[in-house]
């Protein structure tokens, strides 16, 4: 069975338990390589990102700990998946992603690390930077609310309302030699604001009260979103 058909699989079953709304798919460039940088309250972000209308060639950073989980291997079937050691700089991970991308594929990332537990977003880790510094290519970033809760929803025989909203592509500025900490720690920032644009106010958690949130919101014509 090829990689076709388990992604008409993934997003058959999708399609059946949810509510599944992809907005601003635009956004998303057609061809070529970039990141895409997603909130992350789910174990089933992934398969909600792979079923997007615009680019079946996902590549998603996985924490290694899941590869014994039966529907992380159904989901390699799917889609190409790099395993990322979590318990320390996984340089090897990180190598492998530059070169997904610079092959003109998508990789997507996660840089809250760790799925969120209370449906909001947690503080970014400056991981992602080890990837945007070497792929030079642009960030989209997406922000997917109604996923926290869904497997609740669904063993309660309720299909959840799940909302992906893909945002503008931006690239950020390389990282100085002086005041380097600075820079990455703005730069973490921003990619961190880029995505909390994109979510209801509720769904922030860390960044609810950034001002460079709204900022973004208001440069790109976003609706702001109770």
């Amino acid at each position: 069975m090829n990689k076709e058909f388990f992604q008409r699989v993934i997003k058959n079953a999708l399609r059946l338990i949810t509510r599944t709304d992809y907005l601003n798919c635009e956004n998303m460039p057609p061809t070529g390589g970039f990141i895409l940088a997603t909130n992350h309250n789910s174990r089933l972000d992934s398969p909600i990102l792979l079923s997007n209308p615009v680019r079946s060639d996902l590549t998603a950073i996985i924490a290694k700990e899941y590869r014994d989980n039966l529907f992380f291997r159904i989901l390699i079937q799917a889609a190409d998946v790099i395993w990322l050691d979590r318990s320390k700089a996984d340089f090897t991970a990180f190598r492998l992603a530059v070169d997904v991308v610079k092959q003109g594929r998508v990789i997507g990332i996660a840089p809250e690390g760790t799925r969120s537990r209370v449906g909001q977003m947690l503080e970014g880790k400056q991981g992602i930077l080890l990837l945007t510094s070497r792929a030079e290519v642009p960030i989209v970033p997406v922000g997917i609310s109604g996923s926290e809760d869904m497997m609740k929803k669904i063993r309660a025989f309720q299909k959840p309302r799940i909302t992906v909203r893909f945002g503008k592509a931006f690239t950020l500025p390389p990282i100085p030699r002086e005041g380097r900490d600075e820079a990455m720690q703005q730069n973490t920032t921003e990619v961190m604001c880029q995505i909390a644009a994109l979510l209801p106010k509720s769904y922030r958690g860390f960044y609810k009260d950034y001002e460079r949130v709204g900022e973004i919101i208001r440069e790109n014509g976003y609706a702001e979103l109770e």
